[in-house]
């Protein structure tokens, strides 16, 4: 019998996360704000029955009674936070909210799924990161100072990168982490944050060659430390980041097609340098040739977005724990396999509907330094989302990056609570603006 309702159960959530993702583009069509907000509240709905659709499933087959609970948890920690967005930020964009909400949930149902205790500790973590970071768009409203300081973001980043590759810890033959008081921490995840607010207070100042020159030359400082850690995703995040919003900051078509060009030419290199990144193409070129070591990893991912077919194996159907580090850089093919390749594109529709409202949001703004602000940080979302998801289904080589806000890992939750707090700020200052000379 319970079988059967799991077989069940996986058409309801992707019929249900289907509505969701409709809803969340339906959203745009409207300037009606009493119609965007039923919208929301459609939303709303429809996730708390998808919540409760997949925690009913993961009970039933586990007969662990510690899952009531913690969907309880999640249960107080959505209401408590929708609710509290609404009563003290009159004026945000409840369609981001909804959205952060849509993905944390995604990702504590699948981490639920793989590894209790961790999925156990990922709820820790997105609580303290979304009490950590509830004032920002306070701060990004009301201090326009920000864009005054820009030499602070840019050495205070590049000292932190520098700090990981002199003493960081080694993970799978790159140094990414430090280690203060016991508790590990992943700089270059926030370091992406305060690169894009340098290069954002330096473009505002001037676009002058001197001052092109001079963010160039810092901008290529994050990105070799990077290198030299052998950190190439977030090498590669950086570089795409400041190339676009150098772009958009000086409309100068030399400066891209240059910029790509030296990219390429830093790409063969880093192959030429790099062993690691060599094993990572190989993987990813013709991963059958050594199924066993080093195609393993890839080979599994896509034998499990391959089982999944459209609608999933239904939760505990599948064995996506056959996939090293499945819950982190490999969590898009855990989804794929058991809710299914629709739910998988669903999620990542969500992820484009956020980029889709940055954009907006930077459009609308008239200040250069909070428009590139806003780009910038659309940019290494979406990237990230599209190296992540480009990885697991071999689309690229795989870079080891996150899924923003779906991945197991803090650095990877909180500094994503700290982005989509600096675009809610943006946002409610806004629209305060509109509100005051309107």
């Amino acid at each position: 019998m319970v079988n059967v309702i799991i077989e069940v159960s996986k058409y309801l959530m992707t019929l249900f996360i289907a509505i969701y993702t409709y809803l969340n583009f339906s959203y745009f069509r409207f300037h009606d704000e009493e119609r965007q907000r039923r919208i929301c509240g459609q939303q709303n709905l429809i996730m708390a029955l998808l919540h409760l659709t997949a925690y009913s499933i993961l009970y039933l087959k586990s007969e662990d009674e510690r899952f009531i609970l913690f969907y309880l948890e999640q249960v107080v920690f959505f209401a408590a936070y929708i609710g509290l967005y609404r009563l003290f930020y009159r004026n945000r964009t409840q369609i981001l909210v909804n959205n952060m909400c849509m993905l944390l949930c995604v990702g504590w149902i699948i981490m639920a799924r793989l590894s209790f205790d961790k999925a156990l500790r990922q709820f820790f973590i997105v609580a303290a990161a979304a009490l950590a970071t509830w004032i920002i768009p306070l701060i990004v409203n009301r201090i326009w100072q920000l864009s005054q300081i820009p030499w602070i973001y840019g050495l205070m980043g590049l000292g932190m990168l520098a700090m990981v590759w002199m003493i960081g810890n080694n993970s799978y033959g790159a140094q990414l982490s430090l280690t203060v008081g016991g508790i590990s921490f992943q700089p270059s995840e926030f370091v992406k944050i305060s690169f894009v607010f340098f290069v954002a207070a330096m473009f505002y100042s001037s676009v002058n060659i001197r001052s092109v020159a001079a963010v160039s030359l810092v901008a290529a400082a994050h990105v070799l430390v990077l290198v030299l850690s052998k950190d190439l995703g977030s090498a590669l995040i950086f570089f795409v980041t400041y190339l676009a919003m150098l772009f958009v900051a000086t409309n100068n078509w030399f400066y891209l097609l240059s910029g790509a060009g030296a990219g390429c030419c830093a790409s063969m290199l880093a192959y030429g340098l790099f062993s690691h990144v060599r094993t990572r193409v190989a993987a990813w070129w013709n991963p059958w040739a050594d199924i066993d070591n080093r195609g393993y990893q890839i080979t599994q991912s896509l034998f499990a977005v391959g089982t999944g077919g459209w609608f999933g194996m239904g939760l505990y159907q599948g064995m996506p724990y056959k996939i090293p580090v499945v819950e982190k850089d490999f969590v898009f093919s855990a989804i794929s396999e058991e809710l299914g390749g629709i739910f998988a594109l669903c999620v990542i529709l969500i992820c484009l509907g956020c980029f889709l409202q940055f954009m907006m949001i930077a459009g609308k703004m008239q200040a250069s330094f909070y428009k590139l602000i806003a780009f910038g940080l659309g940019i290494e979302y979406i990237f990230q989302v599209f190296l992540s998801v480009g990885g697991v289904i071999k689309f690229i080589p795989s870079t080891g990056v996150t899924l923003p806000l779906i991945s197991y890992g803090g650095s990877s939750v909180l500094s994503t609570f700290v982005l989509f707090g600096v675009i809610q700020g943006l946002y409610i200052l806004k629209k305060n603006d509109e509100e005051d000379y309107g």
